[in-house]
């Protein structure tokens, strides 16, 4: 049995390059604690190397910083990107021993790097290999096994191969599938535009629900509000945000309460979330670590209020500097307590 809080998935932030790495996540649990959090796509190729080097598991070696976080950001699903069952089933051990809480396969990044090593978007034209991966990785580990994929790829995009897709891995033993409502063109489209220009089409994703009920599905793309994600939430099994939790992190602090009926807490304010994170930074920074890092994922915590164009500025100015510490953050929650945020 796997150890993922069995509600975590009814709302989740997605994985994504660039953003969604320790420190984002650490902001995140500022707002939400009862959300499954994912890591940035790990290369499974880059595990297996990782874990040779001299010191990898220690502070700062290469595993890691690939597979290093902090407890609080726990309930944490590891994403891993790749096609090959024996890497990836010891990807999915290194996930069991460093701790995650479930491990994820990338059938879904259609970027022409990933296309090259032959995994992401373009292995939904390969369901049997993609149930030999998913068969290597849950008998390597006791963690439960999830797909996030596309609804179709290039002109592979029929409803009957979106099924056979997903019956496919899900009698090798996926758990859960992750299904972003847009096709993807795996040529003439870059990623950024692989999230925009291909259409929407939650009703494919309902549809899915419909006809494969007993399968656990959640919902991705073009998620933008609460309400959206409550609303598909009466027929799917979760929702998953991506770049609108980036964009406007403070427009969730509402879900404990809505998702999750937890109101042990009240929603998270600006201050609360930048006073969060002043213990991890003094412990990232007890490191040698840069402040940096985690600050500037702080820069759309505020928004929409009086001031908060010169709150940012004065906190990248003051969190850019080598030597600074967490004594940035302490005197921006402050300043921010000071106008009531």
């Amino acid at each position: 049995m796997g150890q993922t809080d069995p509600a975590s998935f009814r709302f989740s932030v997605a994985p994504m390059m660039d953003y969604t790495d320790r420190h984002f996540r650490v902001l995140m649990r500022q707002i939400t604690r009862r959300s499954l959090l994912y890591t940035e796509m790990v290369v499974a190729q880059a595990l297996h190397h990782a874990r040779r080097e001299p010191g990898a598991s220690g502070p700062g070696g290469r595993l890691e910083r690939l597979l290093g976080f902090d407890p609080v950001e726990k309930p944490l699903a590891l994403q891993v990107g790749g096609d090959d069952p024996a890497l990836l089933a010891e990807a999915a051990q290194l996930a069991a021993d460093w701790g995650y809480d479930e491990i994820n396969l990338n059938v879904g990044c259609p970027s022409e790097k990933v296309q090259k090593g032959r995994f992401g978007a373009c292995l939904m034209a390969e369901p049997d290999q993609v149930a030999r991966c998913v068969t290597a990785m849950a008998d390597a580990c006791p963690l439960p096994v999830t797909v996030k994929h596309r609804i179709g790829i290039d002109d592979r995009d029929s409803y009957a191969e979106l099924l056979a897709f997903v019956d496919a891995v899900a009698a090798a033993g996926a758990q859960r599938f992750a299904v972003h409502a847009r096709k993807a063109w795996l040529e003439g489209l870059d990623p950024k535009q692989n999230r925009t220009i291909p259409p929407l089409r939650y009703d494919i994703v309902h549809q899915l629900k419909r006809d494969r009920a007993g399968l656990t599905i959640e919902l991705n793309g073009g998620l933008e509000s609460l309400e959206s994600c409550l609303t598909h939430l009466e027929q799917l099994d979760g929702a998953m945000v991506g770049r609108a939790a980036y964009a406007h992190p403070l427009q969730w602090a509402a879900v404990d309460q809505r998702v999750f009926a937890d109101t042990s807490r009240p929603p998270a304010s600006a201050s609360h979330v930048v006073r969060g994170l002043i213990p991890y930074a003094e412990q990232w920074r007890s490191r040698g670590e840069r402040l940096w890092p985690i600050a500037r994922h702080l820069v759309h915590v505020v928004e929409g209020v009086n001031g908060a164009r010169r709150w940012r500025q004065q906190l990248t100015q003051a969190a850019g500097d080598r030597q600074a510490g967490a004594e940035v953050l302490e005197a921006a929650a402050r300043a921010l307590e000071e106008r009531g945020y």
